[in-house]
């Protein structure tokens, strides 16, 4: 009895598998942006603010 051999998987199944991979990638990538990026550069944009009002306030008085 013997097994038939598989033939074709790849084939049969590339294109899933790439737009699979792609469409994570992708969202993956909009995660990370706007869940972590953009917060980290508005403290650090926050930060640098503080620290010029404070500059400009110590030049003032």
């Amino acid at each position: 009895m013997a097994i038939a051999p598989i033939t074709g998987m790849l084939r049969k199944r590339f294109w899933l598998d790439v737009s699979c991979a792609i469409g994570l990638g992708v969202a993956s990538g909009y995660g990370f942006w706007y869940g972590v990026h953009l917060k980290h550069l508005e403290r650090q944009e926050n930060f640098y603010i503080k620290l010029e009002r404070e500059r400009i306030a110590a030049a003032s008085s």
